[in-house]
């Protein structure tokens, strides 16, 4: 190659990588846009399955029909999603079960949630902050507001990047234990 051929070469590169980059910001959007055109004006179900970590307890739910939530099936979603160190129930953020939906859509594929952690009585949260410093004093966990998840068969670092592209709620990603924290909050991300 000749001296003169080089900066050409150099400019290919750097466009190759600039359009990279701009391929790679033009999927997030239109991930994200495609769960959430899924969701908005639907007749459809939206159906969620779980199977929690702690109890073994398994449950299917139909939580939205024909363009409305399905308050009979709240009712056992919340207990299953209780503190279940405390069996105490609260009414669990059904933008949650959007949030969970939308990543199912996302991850292509109807995913079976494995629950780490749902719902937390003011009492479970200070004593799992006792044992660990990434528990917050102030868990959206005690609000009904979040959900320590894994998809069954689903690598949970690929849910992060769509969960982290889907721009809704706080998303934290816990590599060593294997599990990713999704609620409704304002958009923000960690690692812990």
């Amino acid at each position: 190659m000749t001296r003169a051929e080089q900066p050409a070469k150099l400019l290919w590169t750097r466009r190759s990588l600039l359009g990279l980059a701009a391929g790679a910001v033009l999927v997030s959007p239109f991930t994200a846009s495609r769960a959430q055109s899924l969701l908005q004006g639907t007749p459809g179900n939206r159906s969620l399955n779980f199977v929690h970590t702690h109890t073994g307890e398994k449950l299917s739910v139909s939580y939205w029909c024909d363009g409305a939530f399905q308050s009979d099936c709240l009712e056992p979603l919340n207990h299953f999603l209780r503190d279940f160190r405390t069996n105490e129930v609260v009414s669990m953020d059904a933008g949650l079960l959007d949030i969970l939906y939308e990543l199912q859509v996302l991850a292509d594929r109807e995913a079976t949630y494995e629950v780490i952690s749902a719902y937390r009585s003011p009492q479970t949260n200070a004593l799992l902050r006792k044992s660990s410093s990434e528990v917050a004093q102030k868990s959206l966990h005690m609000e009904g507001k979040a959900i320590d998840i894994r998809i069954t068969g689903f690598s949970t670092k690929k849910l992060q990047q769509l969960a982290l592209a889907n721009q809704r709620g706080g998303v934290g990603f816990y590599a060593r234990s294997d599990f990713m924290h999704v609620d409704t909050g304002r958009v923000r991300s960690w690692v812990g």
